[in-house]
């Protein structure tokens, strides 16, 4: 039974809001739930109720909610300015966020570009890579490739190197032009081997016209966690790079330790030309995001002002302070929490419970990738299931009174717990998500 309040606002944001990503008739008709306060891996709604935060909040979270040196940076900065424009100006916060940005970052990532969000990261990175080219005096270099079932925002250079068609269909006429690579659902085995030899055959047809090639290394997050291993990325980002391409690793979601190593471009064993990071670069705290490039890059956009070679990009609320306060302690935590070190542990525990999950009812296939995870469901006979039936959403709703937040993509239920979930909350989270899978599916 809800309170007379959470009534109240149901009530009221159905008459005003717009949510993302969602069916307002089908939103219109559910019981929302409200989420007012958080501690540690629970967000807490309105009525006092406890949840596991199974999704970080949408991949963002890394050190759990209300950590008190994550509070406190924001509020010490808070006694100094809480924005100023990064146009014209700079802050001392931006330029410590820059070092050590660059000094975790693969190596060659020297310059730091701020912005707000994943998606004007790619954009930026997008841009950055044709302006380049174009400036260097490679004016045919106008295509870009990327990934089957690539994911890498919503804005509209960003929908462009997308290929997901239920996100990116409707908008085509208004997109530039694109080449989109076969990419495999699991890491290695003969599906992964056929995708990389039609993909390098792709690569060689565009010759000479690639711009860039963006990519998702490793897990293709959108896409249901389909993933790759780098035996299949690694030679194609060779190909690309031999042909001309600037490299665009889009570590947004897999970045800051989601797949077992600060970026996941570590275990490709390569440095692209350009880095897209948002969500954990802040802990989850404050919209903050940054993409880094290489000097080469940088250089291609170094002219006399009357040239009109710089940058044409910006946002308001480029490099915030705020966000730059949070996202430095959060990489102090990152070395004083030993975080890499405790992913390593819950991915070990995760990939156990993941075992016996592979064997119930209701599961068709599970890939894992550090703390990165789908689960396929499909119907208790193995069956494929009816899309309609939106199974995988009436699981994440099952798991809500259980003590759960998740989210599915389809019928896959997608898995990020916050990395500092201790092991018995790792046990919970499993056992909600088996409970409801056995009591929607089996």
């Amino acid at each position: 039974m809800h309170s007379d309040r959470t009534a109240d606002l149901a009530a009221r944001d159905k008459a005003h809001v717009w949510h993302p990503f969602t069916q307002q008739q089908q939103w219109a008709e559910s019981d929302p739930l409200f989420i007012e306060r958080g501690e540690g891996s629970y967000l807490i709604d309105t009525d006092g109720e406890y949840y596991l935060d199974g999704v970080s909040s949408l991949w963002t979270n890394v050190h759990g909610h209300g950590r008190p040196e994550l509070d406190e940076a924001i509020r010490r900065q808070l006694e100094r300015i809480a924005h100023s424009t990064f146009l014209g100006l700079s802050h001392p916060l931006a330029v410590d966020l820059a070092e050590k940005l660059v000094a975790i970052a693969p190596h060659g990532l020297n310059r730091v570009f701020y912005s707000d969000n994943g998606s004007t990261s790619t954009e930026i990175a997008v841009k950055m890579a044709f302006q380049a080219q174009q400036q260097r005096g490679e004016t045919q270099r106008v295509v870009f490739a990327t990934l089957q079932d690539a994911y890498h925002g919503d804005t509209l250079g960003a929908v462009s190197v997308g290929s997901i068609a239920l996100f990116h269909r409707v908008f085509g006429p208004l997109l530039f032009e694109t080449v989109s690579l076969p990419a495999p659902t699991t890491p290695g085995g003969d599906e992964e081997a056929k995708c990389l030899a039609e993909a390098q055959r792709i690569l060689a047809e565009q010759g000479d016209r690639l711009a860039g090639f963006i990519f998702e290394p490793l897990v293709q997050g959108a896409a249901g966690m389909k993933m790759h291993s780098p035996a299949y990325l690694r030679p194609l980002l060779e190909q690309a790079r031999s042909q001309g391409a600037l490299l665009i690793a889009d570590e947004v979601a897999t970045g800051f330790g989601r797949t077992g190593t600060m970026f996941a471009m570590e275990q490709v064993g390569l440095s692209p030309d350009l880095l897209c990071t948002a969500k954990g670069l802040s802990g989850g705290y404050l919209p903050l995001a940054a993409t880094l490039a290489t000097e080469a890059v940088y250089e291609a956009f170094l002219a006399s002002p009357a040239e009109y070679k710089q940058f044409f990009h910006g946002h308001t609320f480029t490099a915030n302070p705020l966000g730059c306060a949070v996202a430095l302690a959060s990489l102090d935590l990152f070395e004083r929490d030993d975080t890499l070190g405790h992913v390593r542990a819950m991915s070990e525990q995760l990939a156990h419970h993941l075992g016996r999950l592979s064997r119930q009812p209701g599961v068709r296939a599970i890939r894992q990738r550090g703390v990165m995870i789908g689960v396929d469901l499909c119907a208790a006979d193995g069956s494929d299931l009816d899309p309609a039936a939106l199974t995988g959403h009436r699981v994440c709703m099952d798991a809500r009174p259980r003590g759960a937040v998740l989210r599915p993509l389809g019928d896959t239920i997608v898995l990020m717990p916050i990395l500092s979930m201790s092991e018995g909350e790792i046990t919970d989270l499993m056992r909600i998500l088996s409970e409801s899978i056995a009591a929607v599916v089996a």
